[in-house]
């Protein structure tokens, strides 16, 4: 076939001997070559393959035709409405409720069995005709044609298969254009004809369904890219302190993807101006902190760094009893240290810390707190002095943090202050006995300082199951998810044991308060509490069984859809800690190195507008 030829025109102004060759519109938009078969059409280097549908289920209800708009190929598709004349529907149905009335009636007398699909089909008839004899409905002629397409021929039937199959899945009938495939490819591209004008009759309400083509979408005009649809292969974009809450929590197994996923939402976010803390307990954050020009604080006993956890932050807000809610933060903290205390150690321990404050001048009084806080060694102090049994209990019991072992963690007045705009408290050197303590105390102190300046930040507590196993530090957790948004601050809480997490009432109340869940790989013995939960069909938890690396599902309020996190190849280096990446420089920062003096900021490569603020990375 050929869509255009090369024109050859004389110029009579110009030498007889010479010709100049003009090239037409059709010349330049016609492909090199187009060959048509008895089953496909190949144009250019394309292969085209066009389906058309003949046989439609009975009933559809909205957003039927979702399955044909997520299907996972390259196509085209084409609808053509053609209105007819009501009187001429009529006088068509009338005749033929008349002849299968009449088959009817034969069978009957005959005494055969009704054949199952003429009774339905003179009631559909029936009821259509009483709808547009009172004028409720309208008839259409509906013609629908889907032309795939691909690379390789081989990929074209294999996805004519598979569209064939995902069809009959939903009652309809798809046919292919054989001998007719230069019709049908016509038929779908933008040019308005049908050339197959294979039709089937419709009435209003049945071709109102088949609109708008809806699929599962997930995104907002602002934020930052959290994967791809896998559904339709739409962006999942976010600007989560646009929602009610800006609070997330992430479950996945070890191994799914969760840290790289939240490392490049933290990425992401930093480059779009956000101050970002992270309690790191396994140590995962130290080459991106150290890529951006971010602080490190290694929480150890050895560590220069410290922080008194009977800090306050000195700010006064009505109806709030600062010393009140830092004695009770004291005593989920001392309840994870001491062990359980039943009610008389837990009424000593109380009043210890009160006499504590006191005896250091700082009372309920706002002008009083901004005094220098105690130590745990007063409070040490205190409990000896006490006239009671169970006060020396309690203070043999906080010795070990005073004079033993663990003297220099936290019993010394703070000396850091977060002053960088990405902090990562690495708590990695201590032992698992001693994390959930340090976690208590940097969630304490990152939340006493969030208080103090109103600063658009995203907090991450990673591994947080280290806490949610704890009633009163899951308690605090809690009340941070809680109280957050507030204070312009995004938690983050992800976790790998998502059973621990799930346990406590506490941790399905903060589930309820995070306002984007993402749920990434499951082991088979937790992936039913996650279905039950999270009201999963058997599809979705099938998914969370099967999904490779960095595939899952993500939610925002009452939608979800299956995500796949996708990240750019700087991003990738950046914050990649697969063993076969660890020895491998990225190659954006160390390119941007070689060319730049070693005192001079470097940038990233700036995926956002010019006008989008965002902090520079540092050489070290």
């Amino acid at each position: 076939m050929t869509f255009g030829k090369k024109n050859t025109v004389k110029n009579d102004d110009a030498q007889p001997d010479i010709k100049r060759d003009l090239v037409s519109i059709p010349d330049v938009i016609a492909p090199p070559s187009v060959e048509v078969d008895f089953n496909h059409i190949r144009v250019g280097e394309k292969y085209y393959k066009t389906l058309f549908v003949v046989g439609y289920p009975r009933f559809v209800s909205a957003n039927w035709l979702e399955p044909l708009i997520n299907f996972d190929h390259s196509m085209n598709v084409s609808m053509f409405l053609y209105p007819t004349s009501s009187a001429d529907v009529l006088s068509d149905l009338r005749r033929k409720i008349t002849e299968m009335e009449a088959t009817i009636y034969s069978q009957e007398e005959e005494g055969l069995q009704v054949d199952p699909k003429v009774s339905a089909s003179l009631e559909d008839a029936l009821a259509v005709q009483e709808e547009l004899a009172k004028g409720m409905e309208r008839f259409f002629q509906f013609s629908l044609y889907i032309t795939l397409f691909s690379e390789k021929l081989e990929d074209l039937n294999e996805a004519s298969k598979k569209l064939t199959t995902t069809l009959s899945s939903i009652l309809m009938v798809p046919k292919p254009a054989t001998l007719q495939m230069e019709e049908g490819f016509k038929s779908t591209i933008p040019l308005g004809q049908d050339k197959l004008f294979i039709t089937r009759n419709m009435d209003t309400t049945s071709l109102a369904s088949t609109f708008p083509f809806t699929s599962a979408i997930l995104a907002q005009d602002k934020g930052i890219m959290y994967g791809i649809n896998q559904q339709n292969g739409s962006l999942i974009i976010f600007d989560r302190f646009s929602l009610e809450n800006a609070n997330e929590v992430v479950f996945g197994k070890s191994g799914a993807g969760k840290s790289y996923l939240i490392k490049l939402e933290a990425l992401r976010n930093f480059m779009f101006g956000a101050e970002i803390i992270i309690i790191d307990p396994e140590g995962e954050y130290s080459k991106l902190s150290e890529l951006v020009g971010g602080e490190e604080v290694t929480f150890a006993s050895s560590s220069n760094i410290k922080i008194n956890p009977f800090d306050l932050s000195g700010l006064y807000e009505k109806d709030e009893n600062e010393l009140g809610l830092k004695i009770l933060s004291l005593h989920g903290l001392l309840k994870i240290v001491l062990g359980e205390l039943d009610a008389q150690h837990d009424a000593i321990l109380d009043r210890a810390l009160v006499e504590t404050y006191r005896l250091k001048g700082i009372t309920t009084d706002p002008e009083t707190q901004k005094k220098t806080p105690p130590l745990m060694e007063d409070l040490y102090k205190v409990l000896l002095g006490m006239e009671d049994n169970a006060a020396k209990d309690l203070a043999l019991r906080l010795e070990r943090f005073i004079k033993g072992s663990l003297s220099g963690l936290f019993n010394q007045q703070s000396n850091f202050d977060i002053t960088n705009p990405f902090t990562v408290f690495n708590i990695k050197a201590l032992e698992d006995e001693l994390r959930p303590i340090a976690m208590h105390i940097i969630l304490d102190f990152v939340w006493t300082k969030v208080r103090k300046t109103l600063k658009k930040r995203l907090l991450i507590l990673d591994e947080a199951w280290y806490m949610m196993k704890h009633e009163d530090s899951a308690s605090f957790v809690y009340g941070v998810a809680k109280r957050a948004r507030k204070y312009y601050l995004a938690l983050t809480t992800a976790t790998q044991d998502a059973e621990d997490f799930l346990s406590t009432d506490y941790g399905k109340a903060v589930l309820s308060n995070s306002s984007i869940q993402m749920l990434l790989k499951q082991s088979p013995a937790e992936v039913d509490m996650i279905a039950d939960i999270f009201y999963l069909t058997v599809g979705e938890k099938q998914l969370l069984l099967s999904a490779n690396i960095g595939e899952g599902l993500f939610f925002a309020g009452q939608n979800h859809v299956a995500m796949q996190v996708v990240a750019a190849p700087f991003e990738h280096d950046m914050i990649s800690t697969n063993p076969q990446d660890k020895d491998k420089k990225p190659q954006e920062v160390e390119d941007v190195v070689e060319e730049n003096p070693q005192e001079e900021p470097i940038e990233l490569p700036d995926p956002m507008p010019a006008s989008s603020p965002h902090p520079n990375i540092v050489n070290d």
